[in-house]
């Protein structure tokens, strides 16, 4: 329940945003950077995007981690504790001699910076009613999806002007001006509780009573398969536009701007729309374009007919579907989760990230100078959510039915 005075509120979101941003910014930022990477390790662009695969490894084993830290110690401790390695491993990015140690940086960067991204929705939980969630998530997007208009732009040109290491100093800069926030401008959403045990077994059985919920695992799903896609278009983009399509470094950025708007516009329509429509009416809608939109993308490319035009706008409309799916699916996959947010947000978080690494190391792997791996992976993750979404739904109101039965069940036997 929100307890924060209203006018406190743009100060709590925009933190919580800031915080939600770190993964998605640490992306954004040196995407532009992978040929000057490349150039300045002696590598190949393709080992330089394993290191975006390795910190969505370290973001999704990290998120498990800090689940249970978040509701032993309370929200804060944690996040001083993971950004303060974040700041850490930025420092040693901007100083590797060699692209294997920049892969073992960005891991420890990923398991440091994901602990913004695990508190900032367990509070939306803890300090919002969840009839809210949605529209605070879609609020939390905003603030986050500003992040892939600004970070690759700022990437481009720090990269053209300083170089490849000064984007990690840059991080830092930002990831200080985080922290003064949380100190000043945060407050403590949870008190830590001593009798959250921190043993293996229940920890894991803690994590077993969340994922094998209908409500948690078909919207867990539904939200990170399909954010899959959006992690496959980050992953092939810099090969895509500027490999197959010749765009310079600074015009990346602004394509990527661009495209992002598309994301933005999207999620604050969403707020709009859930005051007419529920959420699951909005993410039936959404899934069913989006695959569309993905098939589409991918056939025009396997036939030929992609230029940089029409991929810039079958890429637009696939992020504005986007923008409609994560915030609705994250809300319901938390919604039944109010005593037990902090873990449920981990293991959200987790799948996410690690469907999201998945698939942007098949676009490397499959990587053959054409936009089609990337196409091609983008529309199955569209397809796979929309038919998770459909069989999941049927459970949940199959099982909901069962119940409904037992208890008219138990009220005609009481009046026996």
């Amino acid at each position: 329940m929100n307890n924060t005075k209203p006018k406190s509120n743009f100060y709590l979101i925009l933190i919580l945003g800031l915080l939600s941003a770190i993964g998605p910014f640490s992306i954004d930022m040196y995407l532009p950077a992978f040929p000057d990477i490349a150039r300045g390790l002696n590598t190949t662009e393709s080992k330089v995007l394993l290191s975006l695969s390795s910190f969505f490894i370290g973001i999704s084993a990290g998120q498990l981690i800090y689940g249970p830290l978040l509701e032993r110690y309370g929200r804060k401790k944690p996040l001083y504790v993971g950004l303060s390695i974040y700041l850490l491993a930025s420092l040693g990015c901007a100083l590797a001699a060699s692209v294997n140690a920049l892969i073992t940086l960005r891991l420890l960067q990923a398991l440091g910076g994901c602990v913004g991204m695990v508190a900032a929705r367990a509070m939306v939980r803890d300090m919002f009613d969840v009839r809210e969630n949605a529209k605070v998530f879609s609020l939390l997007m905003l603030v986050v999806a500003v992040s892939p208009i600004i970070a690759p732009t700022a990437g481009g040109y720090v990269t053209a002007l300083l170089g490849w290491r000064w984007v990690f100093i840059m991080l830092m800069i930002i990831n200080v001006i985080i922290l003064i926030g949380i100190y000043f401008l945060l407050p403590e959403s949870k008190q830590p509780d001593p009798s959250f045990s921190l043993k293996p077994v229940p920890i894991i059985n803690n994590f077993a009573s969340v994922i094998k919920h209908p409500q948690f695992y078909t919207y867990a799903l539904t939200a990170a398969i399909s954010a899959a896609g959006l992690y496959a278009y980050i992953g092939g983009s810099p090969s895509v536009f500027m490999g197959v399509f010749h765009v310079s470094e600074k015009q990346y950025g602004w394509i990527f701007a661009l495209i992002a708007m598309g994301l933005i516009g999207a999620s604050q329509l969403n707020s709009v729309l859930l005051k007419n429509y529920t959420s699951e009416q909005i993410i039936k809608v959404a899934l069913a374009c989006q695959s569309t939109i993905g098939l589409l993308l991918f056939i025009v490319t396997f036939l030929g007919w992609n230029d940089l035009f029409i991929t810039i706008f079958l890429i637009f409309l696939f992020l504005c579907c986007q923008g409609f799916t994560f915030p609705n699916a994250s809300a319901l996959s938390l919604a039944r989760f109010g005593h037990n947010a902090g873990s449920a947000s981990a293991l959200l978080g987790a799948i996410q990230m690690s469907i999201g690494a998945c698939t942007s190391a098949l676009v490397s792997v499959f990587q053959n100078k054409t936009a089609l791996p990337m196409a091609g992976v983008m529309s199955c993750c569209a397809i796979g959510a929309f038919t998770v979404f459909i069989i999941g739904r049927n459970i949940i109101c199959q099982q909901a039915r069962a119940r409904a039965v037992a208890e008219e069940d138990v009220e005609m036997i009481s009046t026996l």
